[in-house]
This record gives C-alpha cells, sequence and structure tokens, in this order.
C-alpha cells in the first residue's frame, strides 16, 4: 500500500504572520529546533522563512531584527497536497532540490514534510521488511 504525506507530515505546524519580525522568526526557529516557517494570513499559505532566508535576504543584507517578515520571505512556493504519495513528494524535492514542503489542501495549510520524513518512514520500512524476512527464515 502507498504511503500518503497526510500520514508523515508534521502538523499542526510552527506558523508565522506578516506582523511578525526577522528576530521572532529567529527565536520561533531556536525554540521548535525547526529551519523552516509557513507564513499564513489565517490559514492561507502566502510565503515561507527559512533560517538560510534569515541569513541571506535578512542578516546578510544588513537588515535589523526588527525587519518585517516580509522582506525575506519567499512567496513563489511549491506545495503539495495531503494525498500526494511519499515517493511523488521525494521526487518533487529531488528535482526541484528542496528539503520541506508545504501541505496545503483547498488553499489552506495543513501541514509541512519534510525531506527527513520521507528518510525517516522509508527507513522504518525498509527494516520492518528485512526483520521480518530474517524472522520467516529462521520460522523454517
Amino acid at each position: 500500500m502507498r504511503k500518503m504525506i497526510k500520514e508523515v507530515m508534521s502538523s499542526p505546524c510552527i506558523t508565522a504572520t506578516l506582523l511578525d519580525n526577522v528576530y521572532e522568526l529567529a527565536v520561533l526557529m531556536k525554540k521548535h529546533d525547526i529551519g523552516f516557517i509557513p507564513i499564513v494570513d489565517g490559514s492561507k499559505l502566502i510565503g515561507a522563512v527559512t533560517d538560510r532566508d534569515l541569513v541571506v535576504r535578512g542578516y546578510a543584507d544588513k537588515h535589523s531584527g526588527s525587519t518585517a517578515v516580509e522582506k525575506v520571505m519567499t512567496t513563489d512556493l511549491l506545495t503539495i497536497a495531503p494525498d500526494t504519495t511519499m515517493e511523488e513528494a521525494a521526487d518533487l524535492m529531488a528535482k526541484h532540490k528542496i528539503r520541506r514542503l508545504p501541505v496545503v489542501e483547498n488553499g489552506q495549510l495543513v501541514g509541512v514534510v519534510a525531506i527527513g520524513d520521507l528518510a525517516v518512514r522509508d527507513a522504518f520500512i525498509h527494516e520492518a521488511g528485512a526483520a521480518l524476512n530474517e524472522i520467516s527464515e529462521h520460522v523454517h
């Protein structure tokens, strides 16, 4: 059976709004040990900020911590639906060289999936299959 993104995505996820600033996003990232924060208007996804965005578009461009999120966020985001298969998501991430994808349903943010979520799940399936195979061999 094919695994769907909704089975491995992080939900609910930490979000911010256009009212937040660069410093507040950095604090959220530190507090929650994350490097990606979706920017929402209500529950509608309007952008995202990564830890790299904070450095490259924020501090390296000499913006202060009070700089508006809007100055450093990415608005042209690739998204996926919750019923996307893990294989499709992995292919999309590889093709576009991205590590995280917002999961959107009917225009609303419902979660985030990271490359690590897919890797952990794949490793578990592989290990479970190997273990079952080994157990089956010892039964005979």
